[in-house]
């Protein structure tokens, strides 16, 4: 990935997630989403003073930190291998499950990843179907929200 500065950012739009484990396998792709959102961490931090502080604030120390769960957005396609079958088998217990998620964000000719996020030890927690209506035109929109451990910018 370039590490070149640039004085105009990129476009949010030109992206793409890859959920194997090992990078992008043949199903990675089979389905683009359309949105992703919830990429952050956060770090807390405890306040604390001794009683013979000579300052009349607290110290800041450093805490645990907490990866916010990531949100994504696509088409249902028909699809089980890519998705369902991965969130039934973290339903059933499957221990083995865990996966590597990478979200790049892309060039403007979508060749190169420009920054990429990894989120290490992810599994799906939630699935949501489509809100369906027999009125509407709009296309039917499935979301998967996954926890992970670790969260790297690269």
């Amino acid at each position: 990935m370039p590490a070149t500065y640039r004085d105009r950012p990129y476009s949010q739009f030109n992206f793409r997630v890859i959920l194997g484990q090992d990078g992008p396998g043949p199903d990675d792709f089979k389905a683009g989403f359309q949105e992703v959102g919830g990429l952050g961490m956060e770090v807390h931090v405890a306040e604390y003073r001794p009683g013979n502080y000579k300052e009349n604030s607290p110290m800041k120390v450093m805490g645990t930190n907490k990866i916010n769960d990531v949100t994504l957005k696509r088409g249902v396609i028909g699809d089980l291998a890519t998705l369902y079958n991965w969130i039934d088998a973290v339903r059933n217990g499957d221990q083995t499950q865990l996966r590597t998620v990478r979200i790049q964000l892309m060039d403007e000719e979508r060749l190169n990843p420009v920054q990429e996020w990894v989120l290490t030890n992810a599994r799906p927690i939630k699935y949501t179907g489509p809100a369906l209506t027999g009125k509407g035109t709009d296309v039917a929109i499935e979301e998967l929200v996954l926890a992970s451990e670790r969260i790297d910018l690269q």
